[in-house]
């Protein structure tokens, strides 16, 4: 009889910890701010943040736990632990409007900051003239 209330209590504390947060969060492309359609827009995510949110914990814990044993069994290799801790513990964890909205992408799969999206810069062109 106590794992239910074990559970309830945890995903109570969850939702108002990780999603308050996403709710109070403004952007310039949010217009909807104040109507029915933002609320409903925050509804939605809370709801999804609800049925996401275990499934990217377990990955990531999954992912920790395995990226850890990969350090231990490769001689101590950064690299090769990384390559296991980065995609399954960074990514997306709670499911905000924008990433309803199609305004940013949900990433269940982690990116390093150094590989993450960035402006491509056109490389340099050697001038013949010169």
């Amino acid at each position: 009889m106590r794992l239910p209330i074990v559970v309830l209590i945890v995903v109570i504390t969850y939702c108002s910890v990780l999603v308050a947060p996403a709710w109070s969060q403004s952007s310039s492309a949010d217009t909807q701010q104040g109507t029915a359609a933002g609320a409903g827009m925050g509804a939605a995510s809370a709801a999804a943040t609800i049925l996401y949110f275990p499934f990217k914990a377990a990955f990531a814990i999954g992912g920790g736990i395995v990226g850890g044993l990969a350090y231990l069994f490769s001689g101590f290799s950064e690299p090769t632990a990384k390559s296991i801790w980065i995609p399954s513990m960074f990514g997306t964890y709670v499911i905000t409007p924008e990433h309803l909205n199609g305004d940013r992408p949900v990433r269940f799969l982690g990116v390093a900051a150094e590989n993450a999206e960035t402006p491509a810069t056109p490389a340099p062109m050697n001038d013949p003239a010169h």
